[in-house]
């Protein structure tokens, strides 16, 4: 991709994420640390198809009424996204959970919708590297190719860790639903760890980072002798959505957040596991 492209894009997602009339053109320049003229330039262009908007009072930018009309579009185009969207919304209705719809974009997962509640770890066109801890969802139910390339970006060279990859997505296969035991805090630290370079790092401080990010995914490991009593603590569940040909498309997930027994979060998964099932484009 171009970096002239990258930019405007960079100035669309921006303008997205902070809703409605509060970035002022200096704002623009200083989070995006684009020169005046580049800033300049884009949102003049923008403003004038209507893909933004500037407040003539108070000189602020905001998301333009020509975007409407591609979301209203994009949800015609894409059915199966639009379906899970709908499936999230109800099952927050029903689960008292906020609940999530996630979907795959080359080696990155995009938060494409979240309803219900306050969002526990990104909103909206946030992205994640899909790499362990995340995506386990995904990967459970890809080919055996693309099961190793998703360990492998763990660049987890031990091979007992790399079993344990293995293990849990097997096991996550073989229940239907994915469930993340993790904190909040301990999957706000797996964001963190991610982030961290490949390159340049002295040896054994990336053998470190690379055995937490392993050690964050199967932290939230639900063993199979799990007593029905006791109680778990729970970020996550989440289901894959297939499309027509029995590839997973997009992932619904609902975030209990509290303490769990074995026998609710079977219940919450069972549940989640057959809204996604009923999704059609």
């Amino acid at each position: 991709m171009s970096a002239p492209t990258i930019r405007v894009l960079d100035v669309v997602e921006l303008l997205a994420s902070h809703g409605a009339g509060d970035l002022r053109f200096s704002d623009v320049v200083r989070e995006l640390g684009l020169t005046q003229a580049t800033a300049h330039a884009i949102l003049t262009t923008l403003c004038d198809r209507g893909w933004a908007s500037r407040d003539p009072v108070d000189k602020t930018f905001s998301l333009g009424p020509a975007l409407a009309v591609v979301a209203a579009r994009t949800d015609l185009a894409r059915p199966l996204a639009h379906a899970a969207r709908g499936a999230a919304l109800q099952l927050s209705r029903e689960l008292g959970y906020p609940a999530s719809v996630v979907e795959r974009f080359g080696d990155s997962l995009v938060i494409t919708a979240f309803e219900g509640g306050d969002q526990p770890a990104g909103a909206p066109g946030d992205r994640i590297r899909y790499a362990p801890p995340f995506g386990v969802a995904f990967a459970a139910w890809d080919t055996d190719e693309e099961q190793r390339a998703w360990i492998q970006r763990s660049t987890a060279t031990d091979s007992t860790l790399a079993r344990r990859l293995e293990e849990l997505l097997a096991r996550t296969r073989e229940r239907g639903f994915d469930v993340d035991c993790t904190t909040p805090a301990l999957t706000e630290a797996a964001r963190v760890v991610g982030t961290l370079p490949s390159d340049g790092l002295p040896a054994h401080v990336r053998e470190i980072t690379e055995r937490l990010l392993v050690e964050f995914t199967t932290i939230g490991f639900l063993p199979d002798d799990a007593s029905a009593r006791e109680a778990r603590p729970v970020a996550t569940i989440a289901a894959p959505v297939f499309d027509d040909r029995g590839r997973v498309a997009t992932i619904v997930a609902v975030h209990p957040l509290q303490a769990l027994t074995r026998r609710q979060i079977d219940s919450i998964g069972r549940r989640v596991t057959g809204a996604a099932g009923g999704i059609r484009a």
